[in-house]
């Protein structure tokens, strides 16, 4: 890159190395060569040479300073393009939900799919997460009213949504079984009642959820994970500009090149759809699901079309990836190999609502009009690289001409000089 420091510092090395081969021109000179000189008209011909390094110096910093505006502009559109791309998944990952069921049947086999995870659930019927489900199967909503229930906020498996089939696998085969049916409650004070123990220590088999359990013929069987929210260390950053959803405004991935990686469809935190009722203010800092417990179980889990595209991108992967051909990091270095696991417990699809007709049709004209835009930008890219490389052209054509200048003025300066010293 050009840089305006370096050009000046060529002009004066440029100005001082003709100073040095020139004939010293001053009023308080004496030098015979210069009285000789301006008699046999030298001094006429020094000026012309003080002349014509002037305007190729001139020259210089004319195309210097094209050079660098040239740098600059295409600084700010290739910013502007990135900006593009990332409204662009932006826009996809948003609307990525916005599908309109076809027939009554579709709409209603999407809207079972809630009772179908709860019932995936109660297939584990030792687990705890299959205790509390059997207890909000039996009692409704008075379940949540009780004092050991009242703080638990649900199952993992059912506080999010996913409207991809695939991608709910993939999911639930990242998080795994344990992680799918953990319990989540509020506060710690929600977890504590969920287990109580005796004065040595031991697990008090007769309360909590082991009570409830025993009460109800399912003897809770082995550990179960419990997350409480508050405990939680939150995402810190901000939020997608008006997206009800409040997407995580994450950085993208970007190559050497500051390119987004080829496949890339965007963060696993963010294709989760949330219920409004689970966005805002679920702990005492006023934070929600998916800045406490998603953000906490997918961090910035990314995710890639195809498995090579994945491959492609391990350099701007940080917190894992998935690719929806069953490709999976679980870390940087940790690789799944092998063949993909079936969860038998997925997260539900969310449900439709009447208005997400008109949202696909605004969500495709948005996405469209933002490829549009990306590029035009492209095409200025390339109109500005092109002046780049005109302009790169003409300076080294210029700097050699000025450095011939110089060998030439330099070898009339010595001969010159050689001449004086000989009268």
């Amino acid at each position: 890159m050009f840089q305006p420091n370096n050009q000046l510092a060529i002009q004066k090395a440029i100005s001082i190395k003709d100073s040095s081969t020139l004939m010293q021109v001053d009023q308080n000179e004496t030098s015979i060569v210069v009285r000789d000189e301006m008699q046999n008209g030298g001094f006429a011909h020094a000026e012309t040479i003080i002349y014509h390094s002037k305007k190729l110096q001139d020259d210089l910093h004319m195309l210097g300073t094209k050079i660098k505006e040239h740098e600059d502009n295409i600084k700010f559109l290739k910013s502007q393009k990135n900006k593009l791309a990332d409204s662009i998944l932006d826009l996809q990952v948003k609307y990525h939900s916005s599908s309109t069921p076809t027939n009554e049947h579709e709409n209603y086999s999407q809207l079972q799919t809630g009772v179908q995870t709860t019932e995936q659930i109660l297939q584990h019927e030792k687990s705890a997460a299959g205790i509390l489900c059997q207890l909000k199967t039996r009692h409704g909503t008075q379940a949540s009213h009780l004092p050991l229930t009242k703080d638990v906020l649900g199952i993992v498996a059912t506080l999010g949504k996913v409207d991809d089939d695939n991608l709910s696998r993939l999911f639930a085969e990242y998080l795994g079984v344990e992680s799918m049916l953990a319990i989540v409650c509020k506060t710690y004070e929600g977890v504590k009642a969920l287990e109580t123990y005796d004065n040595e220590g031991c697990i008090n088999t007769s309360s909590g959820l082991h009570g409830l359990g025993t009460s109800i013929g399912r003897a809770l069987d082995g550990r179960f994970l419990v997350i409480c929210l508050e405990n939680l260390i939150p995402y810190a950053g901000g939020f997608v500009a008006d997206d009800p959803q409040r997407r995580l405004d994450l950085i993208k991935p970007r190559l050497p090149n500051g390119e987004c990686p080829p496949g890339f469809l965007g963060f696993a935190v963010n294709m989760i759809s949330v219920d409004n009722t689970n966005l805002f203010c679920l702990t005492a800092s006023g934070y929600g699901l998916r800045e406490t417990l998603f953000y906490s179980l997918f961090s910035r889990l990314q995710v890639y079309r195809t498995r090579a595209e994945m491959l492609l991108a391990l350099p701007c992967i940080s917190d894992g990836a998935l690719s929806l051909d069953g490709g999976m990091i679980r870390s940087t270095g940790v690789f799944s190999l092998g063949n993909r696991e079936d969860i038998d417990v997925k997260f539900p699809k969310p449900s439709v609502t009447s208005t997400l007709a008109e949202n696909n049709i605004e969500a495709e004209k948005q996405v469209m009009e933002t490829k549009w835009k990306k590029e035009k930008v492209l095409e200025d890219i390339k109109r500005a690289e092109a002046l780049l490389h005109a302009a790169k052209f003409n300076f080294d054509k210029k700097k050699q001409e000025f450095l011939t200048f110089l060998a030439e003025t330099s070898s009339y300066a010595t001969q010159h000089q050689i001449q004086g010293s000989t009268r």
